[in-house]
This record gives C-alpha cells, structure tokens and sequence, in this order.
C-alpha cells in the first residue's frame, strides 16, 4: 500500500494512492498515527480495502501532508555516506550519530520551506526515512525489519551555523518549521523490492547536486533499529531518517552553496516518489 494524508495544514484525512489515484479512507481509519500502525491498522486496512469498498477519489489539486500523523520521535542518522563523511571533512563513524528534528519541523511534501528567522546557511538533504511500525526495545537485527512498517523520501533540511556555529547539539540546526518535508507517500514493505538499492537524488533550481544510491549507506536499517532500540524505546509511528549522500551545500568547493528565497528543490528516491518545496523568507 502507499499511504497519504491529504488537505489543509492541521486538517489532513488520511488516504490511499493506487496507481496514479488517490482515495478517501477517512470511513475506515481515523488517522495515520501511533495508534493505528500499534493496533495492526496496515493489516486491518488491507484487508477492507480487499473487500472493494467504495471510496472518494481526492482531487490531485488538494494539498499532501506528511504521510504520518505527528510521531512521538523524528530521529535522524548523521553522515551515513561515506563520501559525504569526505565531503565535509568528518570522520567516518564508527557507531552511528543520532540526533533529533523536532516534531513541529514535519510537514507536507510541497509546502513551502520557510527559511528561519537569522539563517544565512540554511542546505539540503535528500534522505530515505523508515516509519516504525510496532513498539521496539532492545530488537535483534535479524528481527528488525518485523519493526518496520515502511519508507518514505524525506528532506532533512538543516541550518548549518545553528547546526555547527553556535555551540552545543546539532538540533539547533535541524529543528525549524517545514524542515522535515516528508512523502509524497509512505510506501508499505512490500512496494519496495530492494530498499538498499534506491537511486536517490536531489536538484536545485533544475541543477542536480545529489545523485547517489542507498547502496551507499555504512549502517543499513536494520543494523539501525537494533542500534536505536538499545538506547530508547521506538514507538509506532516514529519516523527515522537514515542520512544523506554527497552534494549537500556545505560540502561544495571552494565556496558552499545555500539556500535562498525563491529557490526549488527538488528531490526523489526510486519506488518512493518526489518532491518539491520552494524557499521563501520567514515573516512574522
């Protein structure tokens, strides 16, 4: 299945997207949150959806929102390529580097990135994120992928002098509104045939910066939910974005490139759709 929510900021319902098509399932899920992926909701709704309800079709027109409902953690992995760990000059780790977005920083797709108040370095991030499907604690590896209930493309977006100028923990630079776009869908486990082989890539302005490969990655996902769950208990619903390629604004020579009002960017993943978001200037 590939799963979306669909209309206004804060008013989203939850829907499906079969074929070019997307549906209403408001009449069989009330949203796409912690409690549905805990009370087997994917299961659940395939199964009604096999039984050929009839259902709304949802104009392509009407705005997408995150394909999850607000999580309990948005947890992100920190340079999980080894050539990005190359590109801005960090070590490659040896354990992986977590660290959080906040949950307001989730948004549509589409919407709109608000630059933040004071950001003169605000970059790109084309990342492949997994949705946690059923609570986690001190999960094997080998089991981890039971964890899971899908993947979505997810731009990570980041300001880097909050991120690396100011001291203290990278959230800073990773928290503001709309710098987490995620979607357009979430994409069940089985409408991926191969999850670590996904060409992944990300433009500027029509101008490709980041074109690489999930092949790429030093720790793959289910290393990830093994690691994760020996320090935190992972919920349903918990978003987790794996890291990113190559091409990021920082690591451009001799001088970075950022983001500025008016700017498109443009990302995709194979099987997990794309996504666009133009830079506009933080109002008050």
């Amino acid at each position: 299945m590939k799963l979306i929510r669909f209309g206004e900021i804060g008013k989203e319902k939850p829907g499906v997207l079969i074929g070019e098509k997307r549906y209403d399932v408001s009449s069989l899920v009330t949203d796409f949150n912690e409690s549905f992926f805990e009370e087997n909701g994917l299961e659940k709704l395939q199964i009604a959806l096999e039984s050929n309800p009839t259902l709304p079709e949802v104009d392509t027109s009407v705005r997408l929102g995150s394909p999850v409902a607000r999580p309990s953690k948005i947890i992100c992995i920190g340079l999980n390529y080894i050539d990005h760990c190359k590109e801005t000059n960090a070590p490659i780790p040896t354990e992986p580097i977590i660290f959080f977005k906040s949950t307001t920083s989730l948004c549509g797709p589409d919407d709109d990135l608000i630059i933040p108040k004071n950001s003169e370095k605000t970059d790109w991030e084309v990342e492949l994120a997994f949705i946690v499907g059923k609570k986690a604690s001190y999960v094997e590896e080998a089991e981890a992928l039971d964890y899971v209930a899908g993947y979505a493309l997810l731009n990570d977006y980041s300001e880097r002098a909050f991120q690396l100028e100011r001291g203290g923990q990278w959230a800073k630079g990773k928290g503001s509104d709309t710098f987490a776009p995620l979607g357009p869908f979430l994409a069940t486990k089985d409408e991926i045939a191969d999850v670590d082989n996904l060409k992944m890539w990300l433009t500027v302005n029509g101008k490709k910066y980041q074109d690489s490969n999930t092949l790429n990655l030093v720790f793959k996902i289910p290393y990830l939910v093994h690691y994760l769950s020996q320090f935190m208990t992972l919920l349903p619903g918990d978003i987790i974005s794996t890291g990113t390629p190559p091409g990021v604004g920082l690591g451009i020579k001799p001088d970075p490139i950022y983001i500025k009002a008016g700017d498109v960017v443009e990302l995709g993943i194979e099987g997990l759709g794309t996504s666009k978001q133009k830079a506009v200037a933080y109002q008050k």
